[in-house]
């Protein structure tokens, strides 16, 4: 798919004329591809021209920055969507009406196969910093149905904007944000309650979103900490390291010697966000 984002100030209002946005009415969700639910009509040669003129006769705008999420990783489940926000800023000696920005994945932003989300076109809004600067703000929803496992990686962030003399701006790449599988980890140590001194069994599971069948499965081969919180204590210490099973299952054993809480606690990795489990407290006699 194609992505092209174009802004344009018509009557002092936003008009948003080829951004990709997701259609949400696929029949069940998985039914329509990629392609079909976010194409995005190409420019013809005449539209090609009268920008290139427009960029000759002005070209004093620029987008100066475009900030999603502010940095921090995108993480989605496998059901709801996930929406979060972006920032944009903007300049032109005119002015600027209005700005909004994008994320795509793939080779080059012409090529059929990259793919995109852009922006709710009623979230935007924006606020002059002075008579040739301006700021947008807006969100940008996540459709997990329309995502594959591949995807959890660094995305491109484009913008585009609408000065006030009609100059169009674009930037297909300003920044990047990360896509991440959202992750879950559990713990249950036992038997409960035990005497001190014996031995315990803490078993768990990580698990992570998949995109492509849209359930969770065990993440394998992962390094993860056990870890005890004596009680009244604030925090935690790392007792050992368990690597996941194939099926994404944690199972080992230690000695009880206080009451307290056991947990599980996975770093992440660049495709999977690190998650802790919630404490199970033990009793020990």
């Amino acid at each position: 798919m194609r992505i092209r984002a174009t802004v344009a100030a018509v009557t002092g209002a936003l008009a948003l004329s080829a951004f990709a946005v997701p259609a949400a009415q696929a029949d069940d969700g998985r039914s329509w591809n990629r392609d079909h639910a976010f194409t995005a009509p190409q420019p013809s040669a005449g539209e090609k021209s009268q920008r290139a003129f427009a960029a000759t006769e002005y070209g004093n705008g620029k987008i100066t920055s475009a900030v999603v999420n502010g940095g921090k990783p995108i993480v989605v489940g496998t059901k709801s969507k996930q929406t979060v926000p972006y920032t944009v800023t903007a300049t032109d000696d005119s002015g600027i009406a209005g700005a909004a920005a994008f994320i795509w994945i793939g080779s080059s932003i012409d090529d059929e196969d990259s793919f995109g989300f852009g922006p709710n076109e009623k979230s935007i809004s924006c606020k002059a910093v002075n008579s040739t600067t301006t700021t947008c703000k807006g969100t940008i929803t996540l459709d997990p149905s329309f995502l594959v496992n591949s995807d959890a990686t660094w995305w491109r962030v484009g913008a585009a904007a609408g000065a006030n003399d009609g100059e169009e701006l674009s930037r297909d790449v300003v920044s990047k944000v990360r896509v991440q599988r959202f992750s879950k980890l559990t713990v249950n140590a036992s038997p409960e309650p035990v005497k001190k001194g014996k031995t315990i069994t803490v078993t768990g599971k990580l698990t992570r979103a998949n995109w492509d069948t849209g359930t969770y499965k065990g993440y394998s081969k992962q390094s993860v900490k056990l870890q005890f919180k004596k009680k009244g204590a604030k925090s935690y210490t790392t007792v050992k390291t368990v690597k996941t099973s194939s099926t994404g299952t944690l199972k080992t054993t230690v000695k009880a010697s206080a009451d307290g809480y056991w947990r599980y606690s996975f770093a992440g990795t660049p495709s999977t966000p690190a998650v802790s489990a919630a404490g199970d407290y033990l009793d020990v006699k």
